[in-house]
């Protein structure tokens, strides 16, 4: 059978149609009638992969349906079968990729005219995983490339420049898993992800990529730590680490959730190592002043202030006492924010880690005390300081001195309380500090009050008051102090000045800031150049001249179990000789954290291929700094932390020219998975709706389809029970929820602009988006009707036009002015990084335009050059069919002029006796009499006007017309 002659009835009532166009999916055949704008149906209709059922439906009979398939099939392998859509996507944006990687557009040149205004904007750059990228990473990455393309066709000399944060722990381990190099599974995946982002039209200077496992690039991390080493800000020392016996290596804090491994769930235990350190302590009061310089989101900038945690307060002694309550020569020394409570200090908290603590615990205590430090180095310093979570401790049985009362107080051993900050030991107040009050009222210590509210106000029993007052109950004229009737302030000073003055204590800056642990045991990472001379195991700097010193080949990366990091396996290469004195050395085993890598990549994008130094400094004075940095706001502390302190140790060398390298920070929002509907069920599998469920205690719970939910009012609930109310709610995108969106999916479907558009259309860029996939064929039919709008609706046979709808008729005032409120709505958006807004006025022009009779060319073209930065694909595709053989890339964007901003109408209110009843729209310096005129036209005000006795009338030019009745000439209830 000839399908072509096959009359179909798509609809009841549709006469019979003929030589339908095919609709095909790499699994299915759809026909589709020729008279139905395919323009009208969505895409996801179009490629569904289960369509026989559809196919049906238009007017095939099911007993009809396999043998009309088959010979469809048969007649396929024949002939070439059209494909409808909405735009030709499937054309365009391979064909526009080519063109840009063959005529590298969107390189930037070595040698830039520095005449020219220049814009650096950079994306935190990917882990290059094995899963690829998700629907999420586009996001921030689109942002940036609107931005980049709006700069260039603004004038700018533009660097929008992409690399690979390619050492760490998931290569690795991988690596062991299956005994692939890491090498390859990290170029494998790297060639991956650069595939999915030229898929997305992103336009990266790709001759400027760099990955952080090239030897060309780590030269230049291991110079950096090499200048650390000079000006003694790396440095080794014995400190307590996260260890992980599982993976083999050092964790930082971050990595550690709930006592295990992010990566694995392995259980991770604390224990002192000799590891490499970066003193970036020594800077802390820098990174903490000049976060005030920074346009950065103020979020973020507390987060750093909180992290680096400055604080002014004042160390004090505590005498330890012996059995017979006698003083000894051990004294322990706290750090404290609130000496003007020293005398509510009931007793001293030391961590379980702490120096001192095996020469203070008690005979009788020691075996308590070995426990609780055994399970207390089976945490985090996140999990032991989690406000939330119950207070524990054991008592050391020994007591010490208050030092301002005299009294015994007893030495306590508790997690909440780290070794790595201040002292290691606490002066406790449980009277006014919520922890301490949690922790003396489990153990049933003391509690004595020293600080009352300045208002006199009671405190809530049962609680502590943390805030400042008046100082009571505070004098002991023994030691020569009484701080009582002072303020908080004034005692503070007071013990201060009297703890120095006796011996007892000194004021104090203190940090929560830790110097930064710089080692880990792994193979997959760079390594330091240092060595140990054999025979006195003093460490060397590697010479410069040798740099980069690369890693070994190793074909067993698996821990050694023993600390001792994989490179401790590559003999050969940790035998070395010291070139100065030609002594025997050995090399360092460990490697550097995946933080190295990431601190100043966005240096070397300036100067890519520089063998010879870091960064060329008149290249870096003209780039420097990133003027915006796009990332997520996981990285808001660590990662911008690290690298303001070696960008900052770079400027004091004189590398770089600046004292900060990013000046403004943005933080996109999170695409979340699509919303997921749960229903709850009781014991014996009855739905029962989600607000009752907590009453009930125990229940299960259902994942329900979304072809079984409907809304109703705020709320979800069961389409077939509305009783039953569901729990709905969006996921972070993972695997294991089974929630991931490919993002080469929805570019087979839609088309790479549509994705784009889509991802900026959700919302505002920084907030945080439920990724719904119907959703995006909104911007798809937007772009569809651009493309008809400008190109035409598809011929006969399926295909466009070659060229253009467009006239050479000059553009008529409401045309201009509909374009130049689009402009500057578009500027206003894209350089305030709204981007949603901006989609949203191009969509009320396209809506405009399609009342027009004719598409003036000039309008049409600088319409193509708003839509650029967005749907860049598209772009250059009507560009390039408008008449010009050069990419739009580099064409001015165009400026809006105000002169056709200035609206020529305003509306205005009519009143009838002093009661608003309408508006009508009038020209500006419209008459009373015209506005009268107008106003009596109006069909709403006609019946309040027309016929009726006016008194007077009242006209305000461009303001408001109040028309007077004379009501005695007005019969009742002629007004309503």
């Amino acid at each position: 059978m000839n399908l072509t002659h096959t009359k179909l009835h798509p609809f009841p009532h549709s006469p019979p149609l003929t030589h339908p166009t095919f609709l095909f999916s790499s699994r299915s055949l759809l026909p589709f009638p020729r008279n139905l704008n395919p323009a009208h149906v969505s895409p996801s209709f179009l490629y569904k992969k289960h369509t026989l059922l559809r196919y049906g439906c238009f007017g095939v009979s099911r007993s009809r349906t396999r043998s009309s398939i088959s010979e469809v099939e048969e007649e396929q392998k024949q002939k070439p079968v059209l494909v409808k859509r909405a735009y030709p996507f499937d054309e365009i944006e391979p064909k526009w990729q080519r063109y840009w990687e063959q005529n590298r557009t969107f390189r930037t040149p070595n040698d830039v005219d520095t005449s020219k205004p220049k814009f650096y904007v950079l994306d935190m750059f990917p882990y290059p995983s094995g899963a690829g990228l998700h629907v999420g990473h586009p996001l921030g990455y689109t942002a940036t490339d609107i931005l980049a393309r709006f700069k260039r066709m603004q004038g700018y000399n533009v660097l929008h420049p992409m690399g690979w944060d390619a050492f760490g722990l998931p290569a690795e381990q991988y690596a062991i898993e299956t005994g692939t190099h890491p090498k390859l599974t990290t170029l494998r995946n790297i060639n991956r992800f650069r595939s999915q982002l030229k898929s997305l039209g992103f336009s990266y200077d790709w001759d400027r990529e760099i990955s952080t496992i090239e030897p060309e690039y780590y030269k230049w991390t291991q110079w950096i730590f090499l200048q650390l080493l000079k000006r003694g800000l790396a440095y080794q020392a014995e400190v307590p680490v996260n260890w992980c016996p599982a993976l083999g290596t050092v964790l930082a804090n971050e990595e550690v959730v709930d006592g295990v491994s992010e990566r694995g769930g392995h259980p991770v235990i604390r224990k002192p190592m000799r590891q490499w350190m970066l003193k970036i302590t020594a800077y802390a009061d820098r990174l903490l002043e000049d976060l005030d310089e920074l346009d950065w989101p103020e979020s973020i900038k507390e987060m750093q202030r909180n992290w680096i945690g400055r604080s002014e307060g004042a160390e004090v002694e505590f005498c330890v006492l012996d059995s017979d309550g006698m003083e000894t020569d051990m004294k322990i020394t706290v750090y404290t924010t609130r000496p003007d409570t020293i005398f509510g200090a009931t007793y001293l908290v030391v961590a379980p880690e702490y120096t001192l603590l095996s020469s203070i615990v008690s005979t009788e205590q020691r075996e308590s005390v070995e426990g609780y430090q055994d399970i207390a180095s089976r945490k985090s310093d996140l999990e032991r300081t989690e406000l939330q979570k119950e207070k524990t401790g054991v008592f050391s049985g020994c007591y010490a001195k208050n030092p301002t009362s005299g009294e015994p107080i007893p030495i306590w051993v508790a997690d909440y309380v780290l070794g790595s900050y201040g002292t290691g030991a606490i002066m406790a107040v449980p009277a006014h500090d919520a922890r301490d009050h949690e922790f003396a009222s489990k153990f049933n210590i003391p509690i004595k009050w020293v600080v009352t509210p300045n208002n006199g106000s009671c405190v809530e029993s049962g609680k502590a008051y943390s805030g400042e007052g008046i100082i009571v109950n505070s004098s002991n004229l023994k030691v020569g102090l009484d701080i009582n009737g002072l303020s908080s302030k004034e005692a503070a000073y007071k013990v201060i000045e009297w703890a120095e003055k006796v011996g007892k204590g000194k004021k104090k800056v203190n940090y929560k800031l830790r110097d930064w642990l710089f080692a880990r045991q792994r193979y997959w990472g760079e390594p330091i150049p240092v060595i140990f001379l054999e025979d006195s195991g003093e460490s060397l700097p590697v010479l410069e001249s040798e740099l980069p010193l690369t890693l070994p080949e190793l074909d067993d990366f698996t821990p050694s179990g023993t600390g001792e990091p994989p490179l401790s396996k590559a003999v050969s290469w940790i035998k070395t000789i010291d070139p100065s004195s030609g002594k025997p050395a050995t090399r360092e085993t460990n490697t550097m954290p995946q933080w190295a890598g990431s601190c100043w990549y966005y240096l070397r994008f300036m100067d890519p291929k520089n063998s010879n130094e870091l960064v060329d400094k008149a290249k870096e004075k003209y780039w420097s700094p990133v003027d915006v940095y796009v990332g997520g706001a996981e990285h808001a502390v660590l990662h911008l932390l690290y690298s303001r302190f070696w960008h900052k140790v770079l400027y004091d060398i004189g590398v770089v020219s600046t004292k900060e390298p990013f000046k403004c920070v943005i933080n996109q929002g999170i695409i979340l998975g699509e919303v997921q509907y749960t229903a709850c069920k009781d014991t014996y599998g009855n739905y029962i709706s989600a607000d009752s469920a907590d009453d009930l205690g125990e229940y299960l719970q259902e994942i329900i389809p979304e072809e079984r939910v409907v809304k109703s009012g705020e709320f979800f609930v069961l389409k077939d029970n509305p009783n039953i109310r569901l729990i709905a709610r969006a996921h972070k995108m993972s695997k294991s929820r089974g929630n991931v969106v490919n993002p080469d999916d929805v570019v087979s479907e839609y088309g790479a602009d549509s994705l784009r558009l889509y991802e900026m259309f959700m919302g505002p860029f920084r907030d945080s988006k439920t990724w719904n996939t119907s959703g995006i064929e909104g911007v798809h039919r937007f772009l569809g009707r651009t493309w008809r709008l400008i190109v035409g609706s598809p011929l006969h046979h399926g295909a466009f036009r070659d060229g253009t709808l467009v006239t050479d008729e000059e553009p008529t005032t409401e045309q201009l002015r509909a374009l130049h409120k689009c402009i500057a709505k578009v500027t206003e958006e894209i350089e305030g990084t709204r981007f949603n807004t901006g989609i949203s006025a191009m969509m009320e022009f396209i809506n405009a335009a399609y009342k027009w009779d004719k598409q003036p060319k000039a309008i049409i073209e600088a319409f193509v050059l708003l839509l650029s930065p967005y749907a860049p694909h598209m772009a250059e595709e009507l560009w390039s069919r408008l008449g010009h053989p050069d990419s739009i890339a580099y064409k001015a964007f165009p400026k809006a002029d105000p002169a056709y901003l200035k609206e020529s109408t305003v509306v205005l209110p009519v009143q009838i006796n002093g009661k608003t009843r309408g508006t009508i729209q009038v020209e500006k310096g419209c008459s009373e009499e015209d506005a009268f005129t107008l106003a009596s036209q109006d069909e709403k005000l006609s019946k309040y006007l027309n016929g009726k006795p006016i008194k007077k009338r009242i006209f305000v030019p461009g303001k408001i017309l109040n028309v007077i009745l004379d009501r005695q000439n007005v019969k009742a209830g002629s007004i309503q």
